[in-house]
């Protein structure tokens, strides 16, 4: 019994020292090994502190050089407004500062006088707008300001008796190939030419119906010869839901290139229909498939996909009197009274 008690106590010392160890490290070890890697946590979070610090603090040496140099700037744009206020005083001008001054305070009355005037007949910042478009267009042609009123009755009139040359209003030609305008055998619009018919080619659309006197504007599409993909159309079904916004873009299913270059000039069309810059002008989609070429030539068969004649065209033009009218006119010219 004596030696069977002798030999159980190092059993259960060896049992107890196990129980502190974790890992193989007692626990005074672990606890010194944890305290290094919070050390180790802490000194990177401090250096990246300081890291921080220094770059604000960069930022805000380069931010005080700007201020002392605008400071620097502006007392010296102080000190020559006070020369100048002092020689206007004294009346020490010479004779071609008198004249700049003179000019320049006249320019500044009449623009003054102008903008008053402008105001009081109703006139808006976007007519303001407006009015400073067509001014650049006029000079981009050449066509100086005071005598755009000239040009355009002389316009009308060689409209009117059918002689002389035409000025027709630009046509806007959207090549496909450079932009990818279009989803590949879709009329879905990408998010990027959605975003430039609403601004950039809505503006200069706006612009060409004011300087032209238009109300009709033609979204024409254009497509290649290669076969689109689909056995069977749908467009005598959606397209007439799609143009009045009751149906997306997306439910036209063409099986042809006719049908394919109506539904793009549907989307297109759609989406100049809801910018309120083109309230008053009527959007016609139209479709000329596979047989116009760029340059206004009819093709002879070009097979396959070729990216330059996938294209929108946008036409501006004036209203024609209906068909019905003139038939009905005429009609009544010919039967005796």
């Amino acid at each position: 019994m004596v030696a069977g008690s002798q030999d159980s106590t190092p059993k259960l010392e060896h049992k107890g020292y196990n129980r502190g160890l974790i890992l193989g490290l007692t626990m005074a070890e672990s606890m010194l090994l944890l305290v290094f890697c919070l050390l180790l946590v802490a000194a990177a979070l401090i250096s990246a502190e300081r890291h921080k610090r220094y770059d604000v603090e960069r930022k805000l040496e380069k931010a005080e050089q700007q201020v002392a140099l605008l400071e620097k700037k502006r007392a010296e744009q102080a000190a020559e407004i006070v020369l100048l206020q002092s020689k206007v005083v004294s009346g020490d001008l010479s004779a071609a500062d008198r004249a700049a001054v003179d000019k320049q305070w006249r320019e500044l009355v009449l623009a003054k006088e102008t903008l008053d005037s402008v105001i009081d007949q109703g006139a808006t910042a976007a007519d303001l707008q407006s009015l400073s478009r067509v001014a650049a267009i006029l000079k981009e042609h050449g066509i100086p300001l005071t005598a755009a009123p000239d040009q355009v009755n002389k316009l009308l009139a060689e409209n009117g008796g059918g002689k002389g040359m035409h000025d027709w209003p630009p046509i806007i030609n959207l090549d496909d190939a450079k932009k990818n305008y279009f989803q590949s055998g879709s009329a879905e619009l990408t998010g990027t030419f959605a975003q430039l018919l609403s601004t950039t080619i809505t503006d200069e659309i706006a612009s060409n119906l004011s300087l032209y006197g238009a109300n009709i504007v033609e979204v024409i599409g254009h497509t290649d010869e290669q076969p689109v993909a689909r056995e069977k159309s749908n467009l005598d079904d959606t397209i007439i839901n799609a143009m009045d916004g009751r149906l997306p873009v997306s439910a036209l299913l063409p099986a042809d290139n006719a049908g394919l270059g109506l539904a793009r000039a549907i989307a297109v069309a759609n989406v100049l229909k809801a910018n309120p810059k083109l309230k008053d002008a009527t959007i016609l989609p139209m479709s000329a498939a596979q047989l116009i070429l760029p340059g206004d030539t009819i093709t002879s068969g070009q097979r396959g996909a070729v990216e330059a004649r996938r294209r929108i065209e946008i036409r501006v033009r004036g209203r024609t009197a209906p068909v019905a009218v003139i038939n009905a006119g005429a009609a009544a010219s010919a039967d005796p009274q």
